[in-house]
């Protein structure tokens, strides 16, 4: 937080004590993230991937979650932001919802991802959108 002349704090960016870093790491077996909790800053880290036992890993960056009030969390989207959106072009569609993730600072689940890609590819998601409950329900009598 600034300091009240509106320079930085000389604290700023200093780890906090008692603060304990996680490290991620992404399996370059299976491609997963692995997290990995150290007892202090700068220890070496030995990262095993926790899905499927490889040692083979590489450090990736950490995602941040930015919390902010709830009462400001809609207060930045407007109803122009959906002026540019065609709703007959799955495209424009999928434009506009990673733009509102960004906005938000909220990833997208890999479901929520697969519908994207194909709705830039062209797709429609009246096209597939029953198909989750039909292969939820699969072999079910």
């Amino acid at each position: 937080m600034p300091a009240p002349s509106g320079k930085r704090s000389p604290d700023a960016g200093k780890p906090r004590a008692g603060s304990v870093p996680i490290y991620e790491y992404r399996c370059l077996a299976c491609r997963k993230r692995t997290s990995v909790f150290t007892r202090s800053i700068g220890a070496p880290a030995q990262a095993t991937c926790e899905h499927c036992g490889s040692g083979h890993t590489s450090r990736v960056i950490s995602r941040v979650a930015v919390l902010r009030p709830t009462s400001d969390e809609f207060d930045s989207l407007d109803e122009s932001s959906l002026a540019d959106v065609d709703e007959n072009d799955p495209r424009s569609m999928a434009r506009w919802v990673r733009k509102m993730s960004r906005q938000m600072g909220e990833p997208l689940d890999a479901g929520m991802e697969a519908d994207l890609e194909r709705m830039e590819a062209g797709e429609m998601p009246d096209d597939f959108a029953g198909e989750e409950a039909e292969d939820e329900f699969a072999g079910v009598d």
